[in-house]
């Protein structure tokens, strides 16, 4: 399939997809979030791709935010309209592979909602990331008052959305924002090198794995107790389960095939 403002490019089991607006700061705009959900439709039902990665064209912006020269241009019911569509941050939250952001410059606004939303996060030494939403008169509309404060705490996403400040990498790992830090220099191959590790292991346990975790942020602790036992108990009934308790006893790595 043919992009023209996204990259997706593969190495082995792990796709990687680029915003690649570097011009616009790599801004979310109607093609972008369409090729992403394209992108994202194309890796969901191709078993050789087992991780994928999210990052942004160039060495200052991972994605800026929304693009602004569209809001400017829309109404509220044009907006309502959008917004009422497949969203990609709620398409990457829901999505069955491992999802990793690797946040290469600025992640603002939808930037930062779409870091949220991926399962976890590497970022440079030099990145920013924050919700200055509040700046525009607006709040973040991409997951930010939902998915933020599961992740970070009720405080300090308050604090994230109602300054609208911008934290750097160091920060944003304090509060858990961002869980790994990289020099700048070693994001794309250290990333690469951990979306590897991870494409590695059984694609079964990855998604039940993918699959407890999100319970546990919609349901109580005792029926999250009860989902986690029925992940559980599918891992146990698969191939990957056997593969993986063979090579324990063998000494060698196990070959997981997804079954």
């Amino acid at each position: 399939m043919s992009y023209t403002s996204i990259l997706l490019e593969r190495d082995g089991a792990v796709a990687s997809v680029t915003i690649n607006r570097p011009e616009k700061r790599n801004a979310l705009n109607a093609a972008v979030r369409t090729e992403i959900l394209d992108a994202l439709d194309a890796v969901r039902g191709d078993p050789a791709v087992r991780a994928v990665l999210f990052t942004g064209a160039g060495d200052k912006a991972f994605v800026a935010g929304a693009d602004i020269q569209e809001f400017a241009e829309r109404t509220p019911l044009e907006q309502r309209r959008v917004m009422a569509g497949r969203r990609i941050f709620d398409e990457i939250a829901a999505f069955p592979k491992p999802t990793i952001a690797v946040v290469n410059g600025l992640a603002l606004g939808g930037g930062c909602e779409l870091a949220v939303a991926c399962d976890f996060r590497i970022a440079a030494d030099t990145a920013r990331l924050g919700q200055p939403e509040i700046n525009l008169g607006l709040i973040p509309g991409g997951g930010g008052t939902q998915r933020l404060p599961r992740l970070v705490g009720s405080g300090q996403a308050m604090r994230l959305m109602l300054t609208g400040d911008l934290l750097d990498a160091r920060e944003a790992q304090r509060i858990g924002l961002v869980e790994i830090v990289l020099p700048a220099t070693e994001l794309r191959s250290g990333a690469l090198e951990i979306a590897h590790r991870v494409a590695a292991k059984s694609p079964v346990a990855l998604q039940m794995a993918k699959a407890a975790v999100r319970a546990a942020a919609e349901m109580p602790l005792s029926a999250g107790l009860a989902y986690e036992t029925e992940m559980f108990l599918t891992c146990f009934a698969s191939e990957d389960k056997q593969e993986g308790i063979n090579a324990f006893f063998a000494k060698r790595p196990p070959a997981f095939r997804g079954r």
